[in-house]
Formats: C-alpha cells, structure tokens, sequence
C-alpha cells in the first residue's frame, strides 16, 4: 500500500500533471460538469417546466462534443464522460417532456389535481 501511495504521489508531482491541470483540457470539462448536474438534478422536477428546444438543443451539443473529446488528440477523456452524462440526462429530460405533452401525461396531471 505505502508503494502504491509513494507512485501516486509521484505522480501528482510531476510536471506533467501541474500542466493538467492548467490547461483547457482539464478546465474546460470541469466547467462544462455544470450542465449535466442541473439536468439530474432537474430530473424530480415537474416536466411542465422542460423546454423542449433547449433539451433538443443539449442533446445535439452534447452529441457533437462526445464526438470532438473522442476524436481530440489526446483524447479528452473527461470532456467525453461529461457530455456522456449529460447526453443521459438530455434524453430523460426529453423522454418526460415528450410523455407530458404528447403521450398523456399533462391529462394524468390534471386527473390526479382534480382528485386530491
């Protein structure tokens, strides 16, 4: 264990990590983390509040920026996993809003409101 510790801290000291971790391969991604989060954390909300252009638009953003982490040399392998989230929060989101307003739901809604 102390040899796995002595590697990884040797690791985090190189200089090829410090320029990582300043650089816009690392940054970017981090920043971007932001729109996932608050799509899964959107996800409990009422579906009544989702826009559909804007989820349509998050999904094809995302899609496309999958495509440029994979295709990047070096690859950016964190910039692709945050918009793998968020192209599966984009989808649920679009799932619950095409299920609201073209499937049923708002007339569930408004059963159950009338109801209770």
């Amino acid at each position: 264990m102390a040899a796995i510790a002595k590697k990884l801290g040797g690791q985090l000291k190189s200089k090829e990590f410090r320029e990582y971790l300043t650089s816009t391969h690392f940054w970017g991604p981090v920043a971007n983390w932001g729109i996932p989060i608050a799509a899964i954390a959107d996800i409990r909300k009422d579906p009544e509040l989702i826009s559909g252009k804007m989820t349509l638009a998050l999904c094809l953003y995302s899609m496309c920026f999958m495509r440029f982490a994979w295709k990047v040399q070096p690859q950016n392998m964190l910039l692709f996993a945050c918009h793998f989230t968020n192209e599966g929060a984009q989808l649920t989101q679009g799932a619950r809003f095409i299920n609201y307003h073209y499937l049923g739901g708002k007339d569930v809604k408004k059963e159950s409101e009338t109801k209770s």
